[in-house]
């Protein structure tokens, strides 16, 4: 008998697990589903046991079956590459959504969401916009394979992120979706739960 599909969704910098639900809905009801929130970031409530992105991945591999689909979005998207560095076993496929994915993306066009996100967030924990993981070179170890998906409207995560993710991840695939802005998983989950259904199918 096949294996439920278990996935494991990763939002933003407005931390919010309600940011997946549209697409997650339109998914398989059979596929088992975690919608994860990041304690600090955005509106969500504060967790002191989470000071940075390296107690984000810690609290998202507590969701890890061993056989898990991650899938994630701009900041969520950096804790998935933490996540398939630190436990490759577990990580079965990867869908990453405009994001930088712990690049360094100062020399990719990108536009800094940081001052509009500090008015937007007052009480967000100060490491959401303070700190700035980079993989560099530990991206191309990673063995899932990872469908990038990414709108070609978004200032914060330009196309030209996603290409270089695809050059550095052994595995990956790049859609653009015409018109999609960074948060083009919220404002068209018809189109992006179609994606990712195809490549976890």
């Amino acid at each position: 008998m096949a294996r439920a599909r278990t996935l494991l969704f990763l939002p933003g910098t407005a931390g919010a697990a309600a940011f997946w639900r549209p697409a997650a809905d339109r998914l398989p009801a059979a596929w088992n589903q975690t919608l994860l929130r990041w304690p600090g970031a955005g509106d969500e409530p504060h967790d002191a046991r989470v000071r940075g992105y390296a107690d984000l991945v810690e609290l998202a591999a507590g969701e890890l079956d061993g056989h898990t689909d991650v899938v994630a979005q701009s900041l969520g998207g950096a804790v998935a590459i933490g996540l398939a560095l630190r436990y490759p076993a577990s990580i079965r496929r990867l869908v990453l959504v405009a994001t930088s994915g712990g690049l360094d993306v100062n020399r990719l066009g990108v536009t800094d969401w940081r001052p509009e996100y500090r008015v937007r967030f007052p009480r967000a924990a100060p490491w959401v916009w303070r700190e700035r993981p980079d993989y560099g070179a530990a991206i191309a170890t990673v063995t899932a394979p990872a469908l990038l998906i990414w709108g070609d409207a978004d200032p914060l995560s330009p196309v030209a992120v996603g290409r270089r993710l695809a050059e550095l991840l052994p595995d990956s695939a790049l859609h653009v979706v015409p018109g999609g802005t960074h948060d083009l998983a919220y404002e068209n989950p018809d189109a992006v739960a179609g994606l990712i259904a195809a490549h976890l199918a």
